[in-house]
């Protein structure tokens, strides 16, 4: 494998690189979208070949999502009362930066501010469930929900971006109109039992809800009936508790980073990782940053001369076989083993392959 084919593997399994979405189109990000990976989901056929990891390095924001039953929240709207109950698990907003945790004030007062700020939008038919959630540290993030062999993605895009994809999915059909929870909608017919619904922005953002393949139009239809816009409240007690919030990072970062070399300089308590992530993304995400450090300070010693320091580097760099936590995602995405892959061709051709830091998420 050439260092280009190893550096193309480690971006594509990127499941939380910041900020690739928003720059590209609506076109150019829905064949990104489409190329992405999913981490293994065996029960749900997805609607392209692994797509959403983000989706493998976008559907890192833009990509992976996650086992399903791993989270497995229930995300019923008849479980949620009307104005919905205070989920004392959730703290920290959702792309607000915070160190309170829980309960009815602080971190979670951000975070029901947050939700105020874009659709709040749940299934309301039986049987659905939560497997999934990244981004939302701006206007921008996904949902998916699972019941069965079934599974559709809701994605939250910037509302000026509306006019962009709305010309992209002319090319997929022609727009049929409909209704979603109360906002006009178009849907797409993209074949094989694969829809898409494209609500009209509200406030700062839109929503598409895509199917995987093998529905019935009629089934689809059901269930664009069936999606229920609510409170900020409801909304965020229908989230997984599992999910990372802001007000949550720096206790979850220290669990991931339990058992792994700590880089020279790299402050434990600076770890940042942005909006509502799944497991999967967030350790992804806290990963990327030490194994950039870590190369970073292989590259520092090898320019310098120091043999010492570049040989503790690549001795930290090569124990990411063991870190727990990449052992555990290993199931679920192509994270680990592009990471592996990577490290272990740079200290065997003693160099930094080309784009590392792209592919790592590196800041």
């Amino acid at each position: 494998m050439t260092d280009k084919h190893l550096d193309r593997k480690v971006r594509d399994a990127d499941p939380y690189r910041p900020g690739l979405v928003a720059r590209l189109g609506g076109a150019e990000q829905q064949l990104l979208e489409e190329i992405m990976s999913t981490p293994k989901l065996d029960v749900v056929e997805s609607p392209a070949p692994r797509r959403g990891l983000s989706r493998r390095l976008a559907g890192a924001v833009a990509a992976a999502a996650v086992v399903t039953g791993v989270i497995g929240a229930t995300a019923l709207l008849r479980d949620q009362p009307e104005n919905g109950a205070t989920p004392g698990a959730w703290s920290g907003p959702l792309g607000l930066p915070s160190s309170d945790t829980g309960g009815a004030g602080g971190g979670y007062e951000l975070d029901l501010k947050a939700a105020q700020e874009h659709p709040r939008l749940l299934v309301g038919q039986p049987g659905w469930k939560i497997t999934t959630v990244y981004g939302f540290a701006a206007a921008e993030g996904t949902i998916e929900f699972v019941n069965g062999n079934r599974s559709v993605q809701m994605n939250w895009y910037k509302a000026d971006q509306y006019d962009s994809y709305y010309q992209d999915r002319l090319e997929v059909s022609k727009p049929e109109p409909t209704t979603v929870a109360g906002t006009a909608a178009s849907v797409f017919t993209y074949g094989g039992g694969d829809w898409a619904a494209m609500l009209k922005p509200v406030d700062s953002s839109f929503v598409e809800l895509r199917t995987s393949s093998g529905w019935e139009r009629s089934e689809f239809d059901a269930l664009l009936a069936a999606v229920k816009r609510v409170d900020a409240k409801a909304f965020l007690a229908a989230l997984p508790p599992e999910v990372v919030t802001p007000g949550k990072v720096r206790e979850e970062a220290a669990k991931v980073l339990a058992d792994i070399p700590i880089p020279p300089g790299f402050d434990v308590s600076a770890v940042n990782v942005d909006g509502a992530n799944s497991p999967y993304h967030f350790g992804a995400a806290v990963t990327g940053q030490v194994t950039c450090s870590w190369i970073a300070e292989w590259s520092r010693a090898k320019e310098a001369g120091d043999k010492e320091a570049q040989g503790q580097a690549a001795a930290a760099l090569q124990s990411s076989h063991r870190w727990k936590v990449l052992k555990d995602m290993n199931a679920e995405g192509d994270w680990p083993e592009a990471t592996w892959e990577l490290v272990d061709r740079m200290i065997k051709k003693n160099e930094v392959p080309e784009g590392y830091k792209e592919g790592l998420g590196c800041q």
